[in-house]
């Protein structure tokens, strides 16, 4: 049995917090050299790319969060796509029926890019802090709300 949890290619371990913390101050020592050690010992240097994903994994495990890997040309189904935006299927039906997100028919089937999905969420969180500094500058305005810096 696995000491974590694998939930929709996620992977989730809080039992690692503090391993992961640990892990993540020696990956940020400077000019450290990341090597990977075989089974028969034999040593290779990460490369560069590889080390800098798995610094935001370790980063991100200690933090608590689950972690998920995604290939930046993956279509997804629309469940799994609805599962990145945390909202139901049905509403992500409604989200590609609007053309707020483009989509492919494979067959009948609909097929979402990760790369659109990615772009789309970047924009509504966006949009979403946008609103919400608008609602709190609004509040101080009208003396609902003191914000102290």
């Amino acid at each position: 049995m696995s000491k974590y949890s694998v939930l929709s290619e996620s992977v989730i371990s809080p039992q690692l917090e503090a391993q992961s913390i640990e892990l993540e101050r020696i990956l940020r020592v400077k000019d450290f050299q990341a090597k990977l050690v075989g089974a028969n010992g034999e040593k290779i240097t990460i490369p560069e790319p590889i080390y800098q994903v798995l610094l935001q994994v370790v980063h991100a495990m200690a933090s608590g969060k689950a972690i998920s890997i995604v290939p930046q040309e993956q279509e997804l189904t629309t469940q799994q796509a609805a599962e990145f935006l945390n909202v139901s299927r049905p509403y992500l039906i409604k989200l590609l029926e609007q053309q707020e997100i483009p989509y492919i028919t494979v067959g009948t089937h609909r097929r979402v890019r990760f790369q659109d999905l990615r772009k789309y969420k970047e924009q509504r969180d966006a949009k979403r802090d946008q609103l919400l500094q608008q609602l709190v500058d609004m509040s101080e305005e009208a003396g609902l709300y003191e914000y102290d810096e």
